[in-house]
């Protein structure tokens, strides 16, 4: 039986068979490896990545694509975890000795942004994060200060992950099309990564982003005086788009240093 998109699933399945080997080749994935997808829908892309893997995790939302996978995949190649991935423990998931998670999926675009947020608290657990998402939320992902795509989404993920956008995919290449296109990105969890109070840092670089049009010195007014914008290597006069991750990290570190 056909199943049917969801919209309010943000349902789009991919189908193009020549993106979803490119995909694959970009995972890379290999046996022994312990690997979730997230969204597997209709099984695209875990078909392929299975034939790789001796077993993988999935967490599906739909309790209909809950009900296929289980009935197409016995429980020692594929566990299926029935539930919101905006919710889900990714500690949760068993992992050997010594080794880390591998993350893949389809990200619905209408919560990608929150999704990443929340695996962002398990970066430590993770090796790679590899995600098909809509272009424009990739470019603000890897973009640099100075560009109009910086963002808070920038500065926070930025601080976490070294990330690389891969290539772009079409609509004609999913099930119903989007209107927009699609993109592959990269997630590593940086091994240098700015010592800094995560809730905190993020505090700061909301407040700097509410009100992007205006300098950085009237943004963050109240929280910080002009001398500690100096202080923290900031021109006051500067948008908040121009100010780079290791000085929004100074700025998190005079409220609360991190020893």
């Amino acid at each position: 039986m056909k199943h049917v998109a969801r919209k309010r699933f943000g349902q789009n399945f991919l189908t193009d068979a020549h993106v979803l080997s490119d995909i694959i080749d970009a995972i890379g994935p290999r046996r022994g490896e312990t690997m979730v997808e997230i969204g597997p829908g209709l099984a695209a892309m875990t078909a392929l990545l299975l034939k790789e893997l001796d077993h993988m995790h999935v967490v599906e939302l739909d309790r209909d694509l809950v009900a296929r996978l289980e009935k197409a995949y016995p429980r020692e190649r594929l566990t299926v975890h029935s539930g919101d991935a905006l919710k889900f423990d990714f500690g949760s998931i068993p992992v050997p000795e010594g080794k880390k998670l591998r993350v893949v999926g389809n990200l619905p675009y209408n919560i990608s942004s929150p999704l990443l947020f929340h695996l962002a608290d398990f970066a430590h657990l993770v090796e790679d994060q590899h995600f098909m998402l809509q272009k424009e939320v990739v470019e603000r992902m890897v973009a640099e200060p100075g560009t109009k795509a910086y963002s808070r989404l920038s500065v926070m993920l930025q601080w976490r992950y070294d990330m690389a956008m891969l290539f772009v995919v079409p609509p004609t290449a999913f099930d119903p099309p989007p209107q927009v296109d699609s993109a592959i990105v990269r997630m590593v969890p940086t091994r240098h990564q700015l010592p800094a109070d995560a809730a905190m840092l993020e505090a700061v670089v909301t407040k700097a982003f509410s009100q992007r049009r205006k300098v950085i010195r009237n943004c963050v007014a109240g929280m910080f005086t002009e001398q500690q914008l100096v202080e923290a290597g900031i021109d006051p006069g500067a948008r908040p788009e121009a100010v780079g991750l290791a000085q929004y990290v100074a700025l998190a570190n005079i409220l609360k240093p991190v020893q």
